[in-house]
């Protein structure tokens, strides 16, 4: 009920500030702090002579279109200005809940994991401090089902959110409670970069968006120089597979996302790049079986461990070249046994690292460093 109260204070503050001496209005925070260069789903915004900033997250789910959800950042004391109607943040937190584990690797790519104090899915975080810290976060569950009694003896300062195909379902009940929340939408970007420099935006909610924005720097930097390495490699362009089916559907990733970009960027050949779309299409086993069939590499295959395991469970590509020869990995290295995965949490924010592991794959005549998140399926 805290929380409650200093939201109701929050807006009569602001109120009685903008009767009495003329508080900014909230399109006056129109100086970019930061902006992008790789991300598309966010920007952090602030007005002269203002300490507080903005960060705005833009279309934060699928399908999203001219959506903006705010958070107000408050500095030194500051109020919301006049007509702000979103989110807002007394201070920076102390303690701070995240619904993606990818959320939890930027705040320990920043040294703030201690701020964690709970998280959706907990043995499914393969973050060492979470893990080692299991009497102290609290797991508030799964969308759909949030224990919303542990969400508030948690004593969050902030939530931090992500949507699928509509907003989370947790903000009418957040705002219930008066838990500020936001949105961070670095599943949303297509670009490997994009995701990574959502580490700026949490860097801003913690009041190090300074320090965030110089780890982030160096990351294209790494990635630049890896892709040019890859782009002049003296060896064929491996053709490449990827994923394996979810029902009857083998789910196809478009020419423009993540997994395709990754490939193309560590010198592979996408064997699906003419897929113009911007979603994954679903083709049938039986193009699944041809595309197979031509793949000098097939990746991300998905829960399955070994060649038999995957063998056995699809008996029709287990003759094709790619696992005769010993062309299978997978990108569970860092698996815990609960089926948690770091690829999905700190390979966000090391987007750099995957690149390589991919070019150890594709071109392994160019790297001399051990995988960290692919593994050779034996």
């Amino acid at each position: 009920m805290m929380k409650l109260a200093f939201r109701i204070s929050v807006s009569v503050l602001a109120a009685f500030a903008a009767a009495s001496c003329g508080t900014a209005s909230a399109d006056r925070f129109d100086i970019e702090l930061y902006a992008p260069q790789y991300a598309s789903g966010f920007v952090i915004s602030g007005a002269e002579g203002w300490q507080s900033t903005i960060l705005r997250s833009r279309n934060p789910w699928q399908g999203a279109d001219n959506v903006e959800k705010q958070l107000f950042i408050s500095r030194n004391g500051e109020v919301p200005p006049a007509g702000f109607r979103g989110e807002v943040l007394a201070s920076d937190p102390v303690r701070i809940i995240c619904i993606s584990s990818s959320h939890v690797a930027m705040l320990d790519m920043l040294g703030e994991s201690g701020r964690v104090v709970g998280v959706s899915g907990a043995g499914y975080i393969t973050n060492e401090y979470v893990a080692s810290n299991r009497d102290r976060i609290g797991d508030v569950g799964y969308e759909g089902n949030i224990d919303y009694e542990l969400t508030v003896a948690l004593q969050p300062d902030i939530v931090l959110l992500y949507g699928i195909d509509s907003a989370s379902g947790m903000e009418g009940k957040l705002r219930e409670l008066g838990i500020p929340f936001v949105y961070i939408g670095d599943y949303l970007e297509d670009s490997p970069l994009g995701k990574a420099e959502w580490m700026v935006a949490v860097g801003e909610i913690v009041g190090r968006r300074d320090d965030a924005a110089a780890l982030f720097a160096g990351i294209p930097l790494r990635y630049e120089a890896l892709k040019d390495m890859a782009a002049a490699a003296e060896s064929k362009a491996p053709a490449v597979m990827v994923n394996t089916p979810y029902g009857d559907s083998w789910f196809m990733s478009p020419a423009g996302s993540y997994t395709a970009r990754m490939i193309a960027d560590a010198g592979g050949d996408y064997l699906y790049r003419d897929n113009a779309t911007n979603r994954s299409l679903p083709v049938d086993m039986e193009e699944a079986a041809l595309l197979v069939s031509k793949a000098d590499v097939w990746i991300n295959v998905g829960s399955y461990r070994t060649i038999g395991e995957l063998s056995r469970a699809l008996p029709k590509f287990a003759d094709a070249r790619c696992v005769r020869e010993g062309g299978v990995w997978n990108f569970d290295l860092r698996a815990n046994d609960a089926g948690g995965n770091d690829y999905w949490e700190s390979g966000v924010v090391h987007p750099d690292i995957v690149l390589r592991d991919m070019i150890k794959i594709f071109h392994p005549e160019l790297i001399s460093e051990e995988f960290v998140y692919y593994r050779k399926l034996q």
